[in-house]
C-alpha cells in the first residue's frame, strides 16, 4: 500500500487533514529504546502550523498521543503507534470544492484514482498536515542517530530567487545545528533574512505563494552504508523525499551542475588525514559513491513547489457537471511551505538513514 515504507524500519501513515487524527504506526524499533519526549515536542514545533504570519492561521499544538509500543519511557519493541489529533478545523471552508479541482493539488488526480471517495477536506490524505506523523517518526530516528555520533541539519537554500550560501561540503563536522534548528528562517548567512520574510509577506498580500530550495546534510555516517543499485543511499532518500508533498526535485552533491564539468574537475581526490581516515579533498558527489556512503558528510537538495492554494482567480473544471469552471480558493494555507518543510526534510533523512543501517 502506498502509505506504508516497507523497509526494515516499517511506517504506516493514516488519517485526513479534516478527520478526527492523524498518526503512523513505526514497527522495527529496537526494544528498550529511551525516547526523550520534549526533544520530539520540540520537532513537532517546528513544523507546527499558526506560529507566525509566514505561516498559516490553522492552529494545532501536534502534540503526538502514543498509545503502544511504548512504556515506563522506553520503547517495547511493539509496533509504536501515534495519534496526532486535528483540534482546529474549518472544514466548511471546502464545502463547494468537491467537484471543482484545484490546480496544482491532487484533487483531481486522487478523485480518479479513489472513484470519487476520497475526503477531498483541505487535500485528505494527500494534505501536507500528513507531514506532522512523519516528522514524529523522523524525530525518534533522529534520537538514535545521535547516540551513534550521527547529526542531521537543514536550512533554506532559496526561497524564489532570494539565496542562503551552501553548507560547506567538506569541513562541516562543526555547523551548529542547534541554531538551525532553533530558527523560524533556518539560514547560514541570517542577513538574508530580512528580504526572504519580506517577499513571503508580499506574495501573501498578492495573493499568490512562493516555492524555495532546502539544503541537508548528514554528518558522521562511516563509509560503506547503503547497497547498489536499488537500495542505494540516492535510491532510499529520494523515496522518502518523493513522500513529502510539494518536493518536486532531488539533488545529491552537485548534481546537475555536475553535467557541466569536465571528469578531472568532478571527481573527488582521496587522501588520508592526520588519523588515518580516508577523505576526499572535495565532496562533488555529496558523500556517496555507487550508493554507498564514502564518510564524507551526505549533502544533497529538495526543491519545493509554492503552495497550490492561492485566492488568485485560477481556470479549472468541474467533474460533476463535465465543464469548464472558475476558482479562488478560501481558507488558512501558507504563503510559502519552505520553512515549516525543513523539519520534515531531516526527518525523511533520518528515516533513511537508520533504515539503511539496520542492513
Amino acid at each position: 500500500m502506498s502509505s506504508m515504507w516497507k523497509g526494515n524500519i516499517k511506517l504506516s501513515l493514516f488519517g485526513e487533514s479534516h478527520g478526527e487524527a492523524i498518526g503512523v504506526v513505526i514497527d522495527g524499533l529496537m526494544p528498550g529504546t529511551e525516547l526523550d519526549l520534549k526533544n520530539i515536542a520540540g520537532e513537532m514545533a517546528r513544523r507546527s502550523p499558526g506560529r507566525s504570519e509566514l505561516s498559516t492561521a490553522r492552529e494545532e499544538d501536534d502534540m503526538p498521543k502514543i498509545i503502544s509500543g511504548f512504556f515506563e519511557g522506553k520503547t517495547t519493541g511493539t509496533p509504536l503507534c501515534a495519534l496526532i489529533y486535528n483540534r482546529d478545523k474549518k472544514s466548511g471552508d471546502y464545502s463547494k470544492l468537491k467537484d471543482l479541482m484545484r490546480p496544482g493539488h491532487a484533487d483531481y488526480s486522487g478523485a480518479m484514482h479513489y472513484k470519487g471517495f476520497n475526503d477531498y477536506r483541505g487535500g485528505g490524505h494527500f494534505s501536507g498536515r500528513l507531514t506532522a506523523p512523519l516528522v514524529f517518526a523522523g524525530a525518534i530516528c533522529k534520537q538514535i542517530l545521535e547516540k551513534k555520533g550521527i547529526q542531521i541539519a537543514a536550512h533554506i537554500l532559496s526561497i524564489k530567487d532570494i539565496c542562503d550560501k551552501s553548507f560547506d561540503e567538506v569541513n562541516i563536522e562543526n555547523m551548529d545545528c542547534k541554531q538551525l534548528k532553533n530558527s523560524e528562517l533556518p539560514l547560514l548567512n541570517i542577513a538574508q533574512e530580512k528580504a526572504m520574510r519580506q517577499a513571503i509577506i508580499d506574495a501573501k498580500e498578492r495573493q499568490d505563494s512562493l516555492g524555495g530550495v532546502v539544503e541537508c546534510m548528514i554528518i558522521g555516517v562511516h563509509a560503506g552504508i547503503g547497497e547498489p543499485f536499488f537500495d542505494s543511499i540516492e535510491s532510499t532518500l529520494s523515496h522518502l523525499l518523493f513522500s513529502i508533498p510539494a518536493v518536486k526535485a532531488v539533488e545529491f552533491g552537485c548534481g546537475f551542475e555536475m553535467s557541466k564539468m569536465f571528469g578531472s574537475q568532478c571527481n573527488d581526490a582521496f587522501y588520508y588525514d592526520e588519523s588515518g581516515i580516508v577523505k576526499t579533498k572535495t565532496n562533488h558527489n555529496g558523500g556517496i559513491l555507487g550508493g554507498i556512503t564514502t564518510g564524507m558528510p551526505i549533502v544533497f537538495k529538495a526543491a519545493v513547489k509554492p503552495t497550490p492554494s492561492i485566492a488568485k482567480l485560477q481556470s479549472t473544471v468541474n467533474i460533476k457537471e463535465q465543464r469548464g469552471s472558475i476558482l479562488t480558493i478560501t481558507g488558512r494555507h501558507d504563503p510559502c511551505i519552505v520553512p515549516r518543510i525543513v523539519p520534515v526534510i531531516e526527518a525523511a533523512a533520518a528515516i533513511a538513514i537508520l533504515d539503511l543501517m539496520e542492513e
